[in-house]
Formats: C-alpha cells, sequence, structure tokens
C-alpha cells in the first residue's frame, strides 16, 4: 500500500503541538492528528498480516490475497479506500487482532476479517472481485458500509462477496443481497451505516451513525438495538441545530469536528442518565446516548473532541511519566483518579469550561444564568485540577511543556467577570462534589 510505510511516531510540530496545548488548535492541528491515527491504522492493517504469516495462521495466506486486493483498490480509488481505511472499527480489529496473534489477548483472531475489509474496498472502488467474507451471526458485515442480511450459516460457512462494473452484492446459498448504488442508504436486505449530515453557512458537517459493527465503541455499554424511524430523525434533527451552534458562535470547535469524529455510536448506562464517550483506540467514534437538545449535544462535540485530539497525540508523544500507583481528586468524577485520566479530564474540561465560556453570551433568561455557572465551575475546577498535575513530578518535559500551556488558558479565563450569583452557586457545587467525593475514598 502507498502509505504503508507510514510511522506510528514522528516528531509533533512545535506550532501544533502549542496550539494543542493551548486548548485548540483548529483544523491544522486536528487534521495532523487525523493523518498520524491514519497511518497508525495502515501499520496495524499491514501487521494482521505479516503476523499470521509469522505464526503460520491457516488464514496468513487468505489475508495476504486480501491485502493484495485492498492495494488494487487503492490504486483504483484512493481517497474511497483512505476513507474505509481511517473508519474507527479498522483501527480496533487490526489492533486486537495483531495483539491476538501475538498472544497477548485471550481470544481468537479474526484474520478472515481482512477479507471483508477487502470486499469493503471493492466495493468502494469498484473493481471487479470475488471473494468469501466471514459471517457475523445471520448477517455479513462490508466495514465502513453496512451488512448484507443473509441467513445464520452452518459452522465455517462463509458469503460470497462478488463486485464488478455492475455494482457488488453478496450471497449466501440462494439469498442473495446487492449492495445498493448509495451503500449509505438502507435497501432490501441491506442494512446501511446511514448518513448523518448538517450544513450551515457553507460548512458541513458529515458522519456516518454506526450502531452495528461490533467494534464500534470498545469498553462501552452499546444501545442493543438499531435505531429506526423517528429515533433517526430526531438524532439528524438535533445534530443539524447543534451543528449551527457550533458553526455560528463555536467556530474552533467546528473546524476541529470534522476532523476528529466521523461515527456516532448510541450508547445507554444503567441509569439511563446521558452519556458520552470515546475509546482510546477507536479514533474517530464518538458513543453518545440519544441527545437531548442541540446545546448538550454541542457540549458533547466540545467535551469529546478534546478526548479524541488528546488521546491522538498521546499514540505520538508521552506527556506523563509511567504510572506507579497514585490516586487523584478530580472534579468530575467520584472515584480517585491516576495521572493519565486527570491529564485527560482537565484537557477535556477545558473544552467544557470554554464552551461554556462563549454559550454565556449566546443565551439568555435561565439558560444563560446556567451558561456562567458552568462556566465558572468548570474553568475553576480544571485550574485545581491543573494545578495538581503540575504539581505532581509525573510529567515528562513535553507534559509539563504541554500542561503549563494548558494552565495559562485556564488561568487566563479566571480575570474575566462572572455575576456573583453564578460564582457562587459554582462554588456550591464544588464543594457538594468534595464532600461526596470523601465519602467515596475514605483515606485519600
Amino acid at each position: 500500500m502507498t502509505a504503508a510505510a507510514v510511522p506510528i511516531s514522528r516528531p509533533v510540530p512545535g506550532p501544533v503541538f502549542d496550539a494543542l496545548a493551548r486548548g485548540a488548535g483548529g483544523a491544522t492541528a486536528a487534521r495532523y492528528l487525523r493523518e498520524a491515527e491514519y497511518g497508525k491504522h495502515l501499520l496495524l492493517v499491514r501487521q494482521v498480516v505479516d503476523h499470521a504469516r509469522a505464526r503460520e495462521h491457516p488464514l496468513a495466506e487468505r489475508a495476504g490475497a486480501a491485502y493484495e486486493l485492498l492495494m488494487r483498490a487503492e490504486e483504483a480509488a484512493p481517497d474511497a479506500v483512505a476513507r474505509l481505511l481511517r473508519h474507527p472499527t479498522v483501527g480496533v480489529w487490526a489492533r486486537r487482532t495483531v495483539l491476538a496473534l501475538g498472544g497477548h489477548r485471550d481470544e481468537e483472531p479474526r484474520v478472515a476479517a481482512m477479507s471483508a475489509l477487502a470486499a469493503s474496498a471493492a466495493a468502494r472502488s469498484g473493481i471487479a472481485a470475488r471473494l468469501r467474507v466471514p459471517l457475523y451471526g445471520p448477517t455479513a458485515p462490508l466495514p465502513g458500509l453496512g451488512r448484507a442480511l443473509l441467513r445464520p450459516g452452518a459452522d465455517g460457512e462463509e458469503a460470497v462477496f462478488e463486485s464488478g462494473a455492475d455494482g457488488a452484492g453478496l450471497s449466501l446459498g440462494r439469498t442473495a443481497v446487492r449492495v445498493p448504488d448509495d451503500p449509505h442508504e438502507d435497501a432490501e436486505g441491506w442494512h446501511a451505516l446511514r448518513r448523518m449530515a448538517a450544513e450551515h453557512r457553507g460548512r458541513r458537517l458529515e458522519l456516518l451513525l454506526d450502531d452495528q459493527e461490533a467494534d464500534r465503541m470498545p469498553g462501552a455499554r452499546v444501545a442493543e438495538s438499531r435505531l429506526e424511524g423517528e429515533r433517526v430523525e430526531h438524532w439528524r434533527a438535533v445534530l443539524r441545530r447543534a451543528w449551527a451552534l457550533l458553526v455560528d458562535h463555536h467556530w474552533t470547535i467546528a473546524e476541529e469536528t470534522p476532523e476528529t469524529v466521523f461515527t456516532m455510536t448510541p450508547i445507554t448506562t444503567s441509569s439511563g442518565a446521558y452519556c458520552s464517550a470515546t475509546a482510546k483506540h477507536c479514533f474517530g467514534n464518538l458513543g453518545l446516548s440519544t441527545p437531548l437538545d442541540p446545546v448538550s449535544l454541542a457540549l458533547t462535540f466540545a467535551h469529546e473532541v478534546q478526548h479524541a485530539k488528546l488521546t491522538a497525540l498521546l499514540d505520538v508523544v508521552d506527556l506523563s511519566l509511567p504510572d506507579d500507583g497514585p490516586r487523584f481528586y478530580a472534579p468530575w468524577r467520584l472515584d480517585a483518579r491516576p495521572m493519565s485520566g486527570l491529564i485527560q479530564g482537565v484537557y477535556a474540561h477545558l473544552g467544557v469550561a470554554g464552551f461554556w465560556r462563549r454559550q454565556r453570551h449566546v443565551s439568555t433568561g435561565e439558560a444563560a444564568a446556567l451558561a456562567q455557572t458552568e462556566f465558572a465551575h468548570w474553568g475553576r475546577s480544571s485550574v485545581d485540577a491543573g494545578r495538581t498535575v503540575l504539581a505532581s513530578r509525573m510529567l515528562t518535559p513535553a507534559g509539563e511543556r504541554f500542561l503549563s500551556a494548558t494552565q495559562a488558558t485556564l488561568l487566563g479565563w479566571q480575570d474575566e467577570p462572572v455575576p456573583a450569583a453564578a460564582l457562587e452557586r459554582a462554588e456550591a457545587a464544588a464543594r457538594r462534589h468534595r464532600a461526596r467525593w470523601r465519602e467515596h475514598n475514605p483515606g485519600l
């Protein structure tokens, strides 16, 4: 593959590093991180083949043939295949498979899924291909596109994928499903990864709703059923209004979101409370429960894009020393956090405070009072946690440089005027949280 030699680790340009450290970075810095993660995906996909061959896995040669098909598809349609290889679940699957092949995960390595990846590339590029792809229950998934609804196969049975000038399809015995011309639209026998698009003032955000791929949100409690009907339209409507809010008033987040978020996955909590998440090894996917309203969804982007940026940066530079056990108070959680988690929280809540900093001037009435309180609370809480990080002696030189710049941004916001009532509410909330944390962490 033409870009297969891209290394995971490469020097971060000084201006990019410093812009990220201050809490933003815009499209330029976010695009750098996106390309670094793309290089990581390329290496991991190639390593699936290399590790399978080195360990004489019975499907090693099949994986190699699929990889050759992937390269042919890239030559025919480089942009389309690049979008596929950036797809969040590609990195999750490839990493898990490489680790399993090396004996570092107690699971069967899914080497055959390389065929599904190659089939998806062939469908995107329009090249001629015929190969077997694994079943997942009664379906044959094509990463980044969707899944064909077939029937449960017997042990070891697989679907057949075929593509050419007339399109692509999958079959199992007498059951055949055509991949629609627009694979992101549902069709007979086809469950698409559906588009979630929004456009405002000439700025467009186009995401995929991933409510079906197996690797879509590791570690989270994913929604069990696929979104249908009015539920999908609700997500789309709230996304359109949230995007307009970001474009009009939170332009840095609007620049960074298309470079760092490619898919959205519905997730849940046992309590039913609203939640959102990003997964460490699934760059580009945002997990969230049903969005409540445009402001809460815009805030979710502000929060989770920060996590995505920092997680990607940590793939190329270490900010903290190896964790030797200390745990710390975090103003946003009830559990004691390791230093790595505290750094993540400071950076994410810099985004939260920054969102409310602007939103308080956009909102009116009770919403404006809430925004003032949220800005005061998360700004001060992040400053306090930042002081803990900087005093910990657990940062690398790069970490000292990064967190010092983050803290400087937060401290600069402390001089901005906030109504006395909002300050009082913020301080009371901080006291309540600290008291609850002490109850949950006696002796710390």
